[in-house]
């Protein structure tokens, strides 16, 4: 048996048809950037995230980018996000000029820590980024309350977590501004690059208009200096289509998991995902940890039976040569640097049956027989 890491050829199945008929019609009309297509997308993602507004962008890292340019911030500020996000959450705060603050992360749920996020804060901390990692969403009023003590925006980075809802809201309502990707292995994902914001604000929305926009939204009026970073007409049609089965798709991510946890319950040397609870996690990946030797071991072992596996994120942020200059070292974010030697990314997507779940487990049961240290 072969098990891919993930399936987006799955997905397109599903949509092929109509996608392929919509293309043809866009081409005939010869509208290949803006057009309905993308506003129809924009008004049913904004919708699907009870929000106001929708703005679609290039990809996920300018969607981050963009709204903290939305607010303003720059040169002297600093923003506050974790050690062991994907690089891209960091490269967008730098890009604006300010500084980005690390933390460590919680080593169950490898989510930021909130009080290292207090003990963080300064006069110059104007936002927030906390990653919804995994799928798994931040505990947002906790941190929201947090953020509301100083008058600190919150934009969540739920470039993972599309469909995830905590205490019933989606990702992305709970911040000022939420920021997704939707690169083809989302859960979410177009045929290619991708991104969106959404936002309760009006006056942002106008701002991030503007910015993906080269600073307007009528052509030859550029009221700032802005961007071009605007989502792909082709995309935003096939992300309209796959948004109809998010939901579905969710919940079957979530099966996914239980067969895992079901199978990999007597690995003693496992320890699987931690669950807050069932709609706030929605598994964009189920990730596993062993102890360093076994995990690279266990790897090995996995793609020899056919099983791709991937580790996200094999070096935390601060130890990448890109981000030495924030002045960090080994040891100031130990769980953050133990997680990344530690963790494995098993197979996790919408082909996923009970039978390859059962095949991947028995695998890894065979590599991994001694208690975690």
């Amino acid at each position: 048996m072969r098990i891919t890491f993930s399936s987006p050829q799955a997905e397109f199945e599903c949509i092929q048809a109509a996608w392929l008929q919509r293309v043809e019609e866009t081409a005939r009309r010869g509208v290949f950037v803006g057009g309905t297509e993308v506003a129809q997308f924009e008004e049913a993602f904004a919708n699907y995230a009870h929000v106001p507004h929708a703005i679609g962008v290039g990809n996920g890292t300018d969607a981050l980018y963009l709204a903290l340019k939305s607010l303003g911030i720059g040169p002297g500020d600093e923003v506050i996000t974790a050690a062991n996000t994907f690089i891209a959450t960091v490269e967008a705060i730098h890009h604006t000029g300010a500084k980005p603050v690390l933390v460590d992360c919680d080593p169950a749920t490898y989510l930021l820590q909130l009080e290292q996020v207090r003990a963080s804060c300064t006069q110059a901390t104007k936002a927030i980024i906390p990653v919804h990692l995994y799928g798994q969403m931040v505990e947002m009023d906790k941190l929201n309350a947090l953020a509301a003590e100083r008058g600190i925006a919150v934009i969540e980075d739920s470039a993972q977590a599309a469909g995830a809802r905590y205490q019933g809201k989606p990702a992305g309502s709970w911040g000022e501004l939420g920021c997704f990707s939707f690169y083809p292995d989302k859960n979410l994902g177009a045929l290619g690059d991708g991104g969106a914001v959404v936002t309760v604000s009006d006056e942002r929305a106008a701002s991030l208009r503007k910015l993906r926009n080269h600073g307007g939204t009528t052509r030859y009026e550029h009221d700032l200096p802005g961007f071009n970073s605007r989502l792909d007409t082709i995309q935003a049609m096939a992300l309209a289509l796959k948004l109809d089965y998010l939901d579905e798709w969710s919940r079957h991510r979530r099966q996914a998991a239980k067969w895992y946890s079901e199978y990999l319950r007597d690995a003693a040397s496992l320890q699987l995902p931690a669950q807050r609870d069932e709609e706030s996690h929605v598994y964009h990946l189920y990730v596993v940890r062993t102890e360093a030797a076994q995990r690279d071991k266990l790897k090995k072992h996995l793609q020899k039976r056919g099983i791709l596996t991937a580790i996200q994120y094999p070096t935390p942020v601060h130890l990448t040569p890109a981000f030495a200059h924030l002045g960090y070292g080994p040891g100031d974010f130990p769980e953050a640097e133990r997680a990344a030697g530690e963790i494995l990314s098993l197979p996790m997507h919408i082909g996923m049956g009970e039978e390859q779940a059962a095949y991947v487990a028995e695998a890894v049961k065979e590599i991994a027989g001694r208690v975690l240290a």
